[in-house]
C-alpha cells in the first residue's frame, strides 16, 4: 500500500484573467450536457525531475496557474459554478477553478506503479472531485499539483460531466499547455485550438436517464495497464479477418485499431465474468462516440459540451462471442451513427438505448456491462507544459462504478495502452487469458 502521508500546501480559486462580460454570463446546457451527470472525468499527469528546465517547482506551479487563468477567459463556463446537480445552465460568475497543491515524501516511482487498487490514488486529485465521490461541489474544474521527493510532479484534472466530454477535456488541456509554453525557444506561436460554444436555448431542467450500467454496487473493482503494439495489433486484425472468411453476413471491412482491440477486450471480459456463473448471461458491451463531424453542418472539433451519442452492443449466447462477429457488430453500429445528423437525433438515439431493453435485459446490464471508451489520437503523452512530456498519462475508472477500458495511444507511438477495469475475481483472469497475452506486449 502506498504511503499516503502528504501535506495540502495550498488551496485557491483560479479567476479568469479578465472578467467575463455581462451579456455571457449564463450559459445554457444543451440537451445532451443535461443528460449528462455532474461527475469528475479524472486525468492524471506524471512528469519526472529531469533537465529539461530550470524552473523550480514553485516557478512551474506559478506557470500553470497563470496560463489557466489565460485560458479560463477562453473557457469562461469553466470557471463558474453549477449551482444544482440538474441545473440547466452554469451561472459564469468567475467564481474560478480549484487549485490545490500538495506534497509527498515518497518518490513519483512509487505512485506510478503502484497497482490503482489502492484507494489512496483518490489523493491525488482534489477532495471530492473524482468521478461523483465526495460532498456536492458547484465547482466545474479541479487541479491538484502533487509535488514529489524526487523533484517529480503529478498534475491531475477534474472536469464535471456536465459540461463537456473527454474530447472537450482533452482540447482544453492541450490549449492550456501551449499557452504555458508559449514564448519558449521552441513554442513562439499558441496552437490554434480556441473553443467554439454553441449558444443553446434555454429550456427547462432535464433529468438525466437512469445509467443502468452504473452500478453502485461495484466496490471491489481494480484497474491494471496492458499494451498492445502496432504489430501484435496488425496480427490480430489478420486474425479477424480469416475468421470472418468469405461468411458475407458480417461486415468487418477494414476495422480500425481500436475496433479489434476493444472487441478483444470485451470478448475477453465476457469470458472472465462467465467462468464463475454456471451459463453464459446476455452482456453489453457501451460505446460513446463522437459526433461533432456527423451532424449537418459538421462542428469543429473545438466545439465545447458532450457530443457523444451512444453505442450499444448486445450478446445473448455464447456463439455470439467471436472476434469476427463482434467487429461485424461495432461496425453496424457506427453505420446507424452516420445515420445521426442534428442534435435532436443524438439525443433520440442516447434515449433509445436503454428503452429498447426489455426488464430481463435492464438486469443483466447492471449485471454485465462493459465500457469501452478510446481517446487514441489525442496525443495525451505531448502535454508539454515547458518542462517536457509527462511519463504516463492514465485515467482511471477505480474510483467510479464502472467497468471497462480506456484505451489511449502508447507513449512511444507503438500501438496503444488499455486501462481495463474490472470486478477482482474477474481481473485474475481476465490478465491471465492466452489469447489476451498473445497480443500483449511482451
Amino acid at each position: 500500500m502506498m504511503n499516503t502521508a502528504h501535506t495540502i500546501i495550498s488551496l485557491e480559486l483560479v479567476k479568469p484573467s479578465s472578467p467575463t462580460p455581462s451579456h455571457l454570463q449564463t450559459y445554457n446546457l444543451s440537451e445532451l450536457d443535461q443528460r449528462s451527470t455532474h461527475a469528475y472525468m479524472p486525468l492524471i499527469l506524471y512528469y519526472p525531475n529531469n533537465e529539461i528546465s530550470i524552473l523550480t517547482p514553485n516557478d512551474k506551479v506559478r506557470v500553470m496557474k497563470k496560463s489557466l487563468s489565460e485560458v479560463l477567459t477562453r473557457y469562461y463556463p469553466f470557471a463558474g459554478s453549477l449551482h444544482t446537480p440538474t441545473s440547466p445552465y452554469i451561472d459564469c460568475n468567475d467564481e474560478g477553478v480549484v487549485f490545490v497543491e500538495a506534497k509527498y515524501d515518497c518518490q513519483m516511482k512509487i505512485v506510478q506503479h503502484i497497482s490503482e487498487e489502492d484507494d489512496t490514488i483518490g489523493h491525488l486529485f482534489v477532495d471530492g472531485m473524482i468521478w461523483q465521490h465526495g460532498p456536492y461541489r458547484p465547482n466545474l474544474l479541479g487541479v491538484q499539483v502533487n509535488h514529489f521527493a524526487c523533484g517529480g510532479m503529478a498534475v491531475t484534472v477534474s472536469m464535471s460531466h456536465r459540461i463537456a466530454d473527454g474530447g472537450t477535456l482533452g482540447l482544453f488541456i492541450t490549449l492550456w499547455a501551449s499557452v504555458a509554453r508559449y514564448g519558449s525557444t521552441d513554442h513562439k506561436e499558441v496552437l490554434p485550438l480556441n473553443p467554439h460554444f454553441i449558444q443553446h436555448p434555454k429550456t427547462t431542467n432535464i433529468l438525466p436517464p437512469e445509467a443502468a450500467f452504473l452500478n453502485p454496487s461495484r466496490h471491489n473493482t481494480i484497474t491494471r495497464k496492458f499494451v498492445f503494439p502496432n504489430s501484435k495489433l496488425s496480427d490480430l486484425k489478420n486474425k479477424i479477418l480469416t475468421l470472418a472468411g468469405g461468411n458475407s453476413t458480417l461486415s468487418i471491412n477494414n476495422p480500425t485499431r481500436v475496433d479489434i482491440l476493444t472487441s478483444l477486450l470485451y470478448k475477453t471480459a465476457m469470458a472472465a465474468t462467465t467462468s464463475s456463473s454456471s451459463s453464459f448471461k446476455p452482456s453489453f458491451l457501451t460505446i460513446p462516440a463522437n459526433i461533432r463531424n456527423k451532424l449537418v453542418p459538421k462542428l469543429p472539433p473545438t466545439t465545447v459540451g458532450n457530443y457523444v451519442a451512444t453505442m450499444l452492443l448486445t450478446t445473448r449466447d455464447e456463439s455470439e462471442t467471436s472476434l469476427s462477429v463482434l467487429v461485424s457488430k461495432i461496425k453496424e453500429q457506427k453505420t446507424e451513427l452516420e445515420r445521426i445528423r442534428c442534435l435532436q437525433m443524438a439525443r433520440q438515439n442516447n434515449d433509445s438505448v436503454l428503452s429498447s431493453l426489455g426488464n430481463e435485459d435492464l438486469d443483466n446490464v447492471v449485471k454485465r456491462s462493459f465500457v469501452c471508451t478510446s481517446i487514441c489520437g489525442w496525443p495525451a503523452s505531448k502535454l508539454n507544459f515547458g518542462w517536457g512530456n509527462p511519463e504516463v498519462a492514465s485515467v482511471t475508472y477505480r474510483c467510479s462504478n464502472l467497468v471497462g477500458s480506456f484505451l489511449m495511444d502508447a507513449p512511444n507511438g507503438d500501438g496503444i495502452q488499455a486501462w481495463v477495469t474490472l470486478e477482482k475475481p474477474d481481473m485474475e483472469r481476465f490478465q491471465n487469458d492466452k489469447e489476451l497475452l498473445s497480443f500483449c506486449q511482451n
